[in-house]
């Protein structure tokens, strides 16, 4: 009987090739709870354009209606800001592993730290780079709702036919061809 080291994969007899296989599902860049997170944000967000686009800009709000809006915008917010930037600090703890032990060599060696025989003076670590995503976050987040708000308000503005010129007395000034 043949005996296996600890390092030795563990194979059919007669095999010597061995077999590389990537279940995405299992990638360690795949996290289900912040893709769904951010891809549900992104889809309650521009779910208010087909809705505006049917709703007239003038058109009175009632109480419940406003309540509804209220309630459904607080609730985009906190899964843009709140649930979303939290999934990705988990999954970079969790899965990628970039905590504060985790230092950032670059290509090649070339951002090294010079506490680790390199030349950077500066050390960097993988829990900085996270930390920029979740800024990016919050930024891209926060120009979506800017760019929501200000469709909203000028949804209008963009249906409107250009009126008829008139005359002094009012009345349209058509030409004859």
């Amino acid at each position: 009987m043949r005996e296996f080291t600890k390092h030795e994969p563990l194979r059919p007899k007669g095999t010597n090739s061995e077999m590389i296989a990537i279940d995405i599902l299992k990638w360690p860049g795949m996290n289900q709870a912040f893709i769904v997170s951010f891809g549900a944000t992104l889809l309650l967000t521009f779910a208010a354009i087909p809705y505006g686009k049917r709703r007239p800009q003038g058109r009175p709000t009632s109480w419940g209606e406003a309540m509804l809006a209220a309630t459904y915008v607080f609730g985009v917010m906190f899964m843009a800001f709140g649930v979303v930037p939290h999934q990705w600090i988990d999954h970079a703890n969790n899965d990628l592993g970039w905590d504060r032990t985790k230092l950032i060599y670059g290509p090649g060696g070339l951002l090294k730290p010079q506490s680790a025989g390199g030349w950077n003076p500066i050390t960097l670590q993988y829990e900085a780079i996270r930390d920029i995503i979740v800024v990016v976050l919050h930024a891209l987040f926060f120009g979506l709702i800017i760019f929501i708000w200000n469709w909203w308000q000028t949804r209008d503005a963009r249906t409107t036919v250009p009126a008829i010129e008139t005359s002094s007395y009012g009345r349209p000034l058509v030409r004859r061809t």
